[in-house]
């Protein structure tokens, strides 16, 4: 076989071969026949010197200035083996230095992994190695972190780990009110069956008590007759004090205003219902063994202390299990077991101040109403927050079956300072028999009843300012791990973790069509968020809890968005000055 050098001369040539053949270009003349074809004889090549096999890393020639047609397959030089001759077409490769046989084109060397597979004991890329945490792209925005509330479980960096979230498609900028959106919309919002399973429930049980509270409004009727109506006036005097600082304190993060009032329900019917059949029951149980009831002092110190907290309390203990979500800390406690003890206290109130009104006539009544609507507005209400700030304690990070154990404690201690109010009460009208020429004996416990209910109730209010604060600081500590991925703006969340802050998103946005409804969408999801980082932090409710987390995420970065194009069309219809 020879090839055309130049004008009359010619020089020998290894014989060429062809790389893979593209499939959809046809064989040109002179090309190597495909495996499974008859190669054709004879067949001269062309060649030219600068066609001559060239070291290792050289630039190949342009097919146009070696003679080669356009478009026609590139030719590759054969390697050579280790003694010089030529290979020939279909004979294995071997190394050059171990002298075993090469593996064919594209495929590994034995041991060796597939091009584009990692070696063995390597994570392929989007994967983290079995046991190790899954590791995130970090945020283009710099982290910050956010101090740790006083009054709230402990966060540590494991935690955010274990519970790291992935960062948007697109990161919030530094600039406020601007920001990551993804378009895709969920068409339910997760957990839809549940909270409506929930709701009905809850609607129900409402239903219940309202029916409970129509039953004892007409026995009230029947015992007091007219009067029933001043009797509730006076004993809603307190009542309204109270639930107006509830609410107050529960403005943060406002919980379902139907569970507000199954609560205050609860305390008012079903509480007072359920002692008076249980200490029916137990009368009963004593005189058929042959105790002819139980001394006053007992059925104070004891019983009634007992019976009151257990049936008032119980329904904290449902609340928690049965909508975890709606409460979350010790604040949302604080709230509904004020609630309940301010419920039984005002039908106690009432059952009071119609006995005495009933006895003494008006002295008695103004005395009664100054000593409990007065003198002790809060000894219920404290006495049942305890249990739900104790609960409230274990519902951000513990088990369910923590909740549990977790009301012993506040149940005890709220039976403990009923039971001292009592006895306290007892052994001061006992003292006061010695004075009875001072106010009829009186003024012990009057000094007594002030003293501690001042303290109890400067405890109260104390308490709640502090969880309110400790809330506030809580929501903008789980805010930060959104800010630090990008889905906020660091800027966003001192907004929305602050009083001030809100208040100044609310003033600004209201000067925009629908923007203050926007505001409105956006502070209230911004306190879901928190609950849901924490109980996703706290690996409670598992994937679940995370397609709620995105949900809510989208929900807040939709009204955002929202709100973003109202103020965009106000600016852009003003006219230019």
């Amino acid at each position: 076989m020879s090839a055309q050098n130049g004008p009359g001369s010619q020089r020998p040539q290894p014989p060429q071969v062809q790389g893979p053949p593209n499939p959809n270009v046809p064989p040109a003349q002179g090309q190597m026949p495909q495996q499974g074809q008859v190669p054709q004889q004879n067949q001269p090549q062309q060649n030219h010197d600068r066609f001559r096999p060239r070291p290792e890393g050289s630039q190949q020639p342009n097919p146009q200035q070696a003679g080669q047609q356009p478009g026609a397959p590139r030719q590759q030089q054969p390697p050579m083996p280790p003694n010089g001759q030529p290979m020939m077409p279909g004979q294995p490769q071997v190394q050059p230095v171990t002298g075993r046989p090469m593996p064919p084109q594209g495929q590994p060397m034995p041991g060796q992994p597939m091009p584009g597979q990692p070696m063995p004991g390597q994570p392929m890329q989007g994967q983290s190695m079995p046991g190790q945490p899954v590791m995130y792209a970090p945020p283009p925005a710099q982290a910050r972190v956010y101090a740790q509330p006083r009054f709230a479980p402990t966060v540590t960096q494991e935690m955010r780990i274990r519970a790291g979230m992935q960062a948007p498609q697109q990161v919030v900028t530094d600039t406020p009110w601007t920001g990551a959106v993804r378009k895709a919309q969920p068409e339910a919002a997760p957990d839809s069956t549940g909270n409506i399973v929930r709701l009905v429930a809850a609607i129900l049980v409402l239903v219940g008590l309202v029916i409970g509270l129509a039953l004892l409004a007409l026995l009230g009727g029947l015992s007091f007759g007219v009067r029933l109506f001043g009797l509730i006036g006076l004993a809603a005097i307190p009542l309204l004090g109270i639930i107006a600082y509830v609410l107050w304190l529960d403005r943060w993060r406002p919980q379902p205003k139907l569970l507000l009032g199954i609560c205050l329900l609860w305390g008012a019917v079903a509480s007072v219902i359920l002692t008076l059949g249980f200490s029916l029951v137990g009368e009963v149980a004593l005189y058929m063994i042959g105790i002819n009831g139980v001394p006053d002092v007992i059925g104070a110190v004891i019983q009634a202390p007992i019976l009151e907290e257990s049936t008032k309390t119980v329904l904290l203990l449902v609340i928690v299990l049965a909508a975890r979500r709606h409460f979350e800390g010790p604040l949302d406690g604080l709230v509904y077991g004020s609630l309940i003890g301010a419920g039984f206290a005002f039908t106690e109130n009432i059952l009071y101040l119609g006995q005495s009104w009933n006895d003494g006539e008006l002295p008695g009544l103004a005395v009664t109403f100054a000593m409990r609507c007065l003198g002790s507005p809060l000894l219920h209400t404290a006495f049942s927050t305890c249990a739900g700030v104790s609960i409230g304690l274990a519902a951000r990070k513990w088990p369910w079956w923590s909740l549990i154990l977790m009301w012993l404690p506040g149940l005890l201690l709220g039976m403990i300072l009923h039971g001292f109010w009592n006895a306290s009460m007892t052994l001061l009208g006992v003292l006061g028999q010695a004075t009875r020429d001072v106010m009829g004996g009186m003024l012990p416990q009057i000094i007594g009843l002030i003293v501690l209910s001042a303290i109890l109730s400067a405890a109260w209010v104390t308490l709640g300012i502090i969880l309110r604060r400790s809330e506030r600081m809580h929501t903008q500590n789980m805010l930060g791990d959104y800010a630090n991925s990008g889905w906020l703006t660091h800027a966003e969340v001192d907004m929305l973790g602050t009083w001030k802050g809100r208040k100044n998103g609310r003033d600004w946005a209201k000067s925009f069509p629908g923007g203050k409804e926007e505001m409105k969408t956006m502070i209230r999801t911004s306190g879901k968020l928190s609950t849901t980082r924490m109980r996703v932090l706290a690996g409670i409710g598992g994937e679940q809890e995370r397609k709620i987390e995105r949900a809510e995420l989208q929900q807040f970065a939709d009204a955002r968005e929202r709100l973003l194009a109202a103020s965009k069309q106000t600016v852009s219809q003003q006219p230019m000055r």
